[in-house]
């Protein structure tokens, strides 16, 4: 089977993601379906929550009552996840998986894209997407995690530091 694995979103029981992604991944474990199911994301972001004056980072879910597994569809890995507690079905019509767009995949940002990064703080660089395209500046700082880039460029005879995409600017030659 050279079938290739798709992202699809489960409906859960609110409050379950957690819950079904953890029986999900065990169950995977236990019957060794690693080739079928291959990885299970409940995505979650971290948001500035002001409670009786006090400002605190809580991490919420994007999409409460969903669970993305990204895996190949057979009969076996679809009642694998279907039967998993907690979980409800697959989202589609009729309860028929459909899966991701590699568009919507990129959009929710599930899958960790490897950027290789040819240039390093202290490097000119050449901006190659974006608002401020074909402009040029010094690097100076690199967030691989956050796949963020800071430049200071000048614009209107000054220095102005913007933050970019990794693959929003490029070495210069």
């Amino acid at each position: 089977m050279s079938q290739e694995a798709k992202w699809y979103v489960v409906h859960t029981y609110s409050g379950y993601e957690n819950k079904v992604a953890t029986n999900l991944e065990t169950i995977v474990e236990n019957r060794k379906l690693q080739d079928w199911i291959h990885e299970v994301s409940v995505p979650t972001e971290t948001v500035v929550e002001i409670k009786d004056n006090k400002k605190r980072e809580v991490e919420r879910k994007v999409f409460p009552g969903y669970v993305l597994v990204k895996m190949i569809m057979t009969d076996e890995s679809w009642y694998v996840v279907r039967n998993t507690r907690g979980c409800t079905g697959f989202v589609g019509p009729n309860g028929k998986p459909v899966p991701l767009t590699d568009q919507e995949v990129a959009s929710l940002g599930v899958e960790k894209r490897q950027i290789e990064v040819t240039y390093k703080v202290g490097d000119t660089v050449h901006i190659i997407d974006g608002p401020l395209e074909n402009f040029s500046g010094l690097v100076d700082e690199i967030d691989l995690d956050k796949n963020k880039v800071r430049v200071t460029i000048s614009m209107f005879g000054r220095e102005t530091p913007v933050e970019l995409e990794l693959d929003q600017a490029k070495l210069m030659e």
